[in-house]
C-alpha cells in the first residue's frame, strides 16, 4: 500500500496524467488539476500521499507496523470519507481539495486498508516457524517436566 502512495504522490506531479496541470494549486478547493482526469489534487494534496507513501513502506518492516499502518491509515481515509461528504466542495473547507471521485476512493480504500490489516494474520513467529508451531519442547533451555 505504501508504494501505491508513493507512486500515486509522484504521478499527481506529472503533467498528462494529471489533468489541468497548469492549474495546479498548493492546497483549495480552486485546484482544478485532476489525477488520471478523475481525482481532485493539489500541491498539498500529493505531498500527503508521498508522506502516507513513505510511512507504509518504513511501516512495513515489521508485522505490528504493518498492521498499525494498514488499520491507522484506514481509519484517516474513514474519516476523509466522511470529511468529503459534509463540507461544501467549492468552500474553503474543501482545503484537500476532494470531489465525489475522491470521496468513492476514500471509502474503498478504508475497508480494503482495515480489512487487510485485520484479517491477513501472521504465518510466521519471529524465530521464523509457522505460527502455533513453539512448544515447550521446542525452545531452548531447560526441557518442561
Amino acid at each position: 500500500m505504501g508504494a501505491v502512495f508513493l507512486l500515486v504522490g509522484i504521478l499527481g506531479f506529472i503533467p498528462g496524467i494529471t489533468t489541468n496541470y497548469d492549474q495546479l494549486t498548493f492546497a483549495g478547493h480552486h485546484s482544478n488539476a485532476a489525477l488520471l482526469g478523475i481525482f481532485n489534487v493539489s500541491v498539498l494534496h500529493n505531498l500527503v500521499h508521498l508522506a502516507f507513501g513513505v510511512a507504509g513502506i518504513a511501516l512495513s518492516r515489521t508485522f505490528n507496523g504493518a498492521r498499525s499502518y494498514l488499520i491507522g491509515g484506514g481509519i484517516v481515509y474513514l474519516l476523509l470519507f466522511i470529511y468529503g461528504l459534509v463540507i461544501d466542495h467549492d468552500s474553503s473547507a474543501n482545503f484537500v481539495p476532494v470531489n465525489n471521485a475522491d470521496n468513492w476512493l476514500h471509502l474503498g480504500l478504508a475497508v480494503a486498508m482495515i480489512a487487510l490489516g485485520a484479517l491477513l494474520g501472521r504465518t510466521r513467529d519471529d524465530t521464523g516457524r509457522p505460527v502455533g508451531t513453539d512448544t515447550l519442547a521446542s525452545r531452548p533451555g531447560p526441557k518442561a517436566q
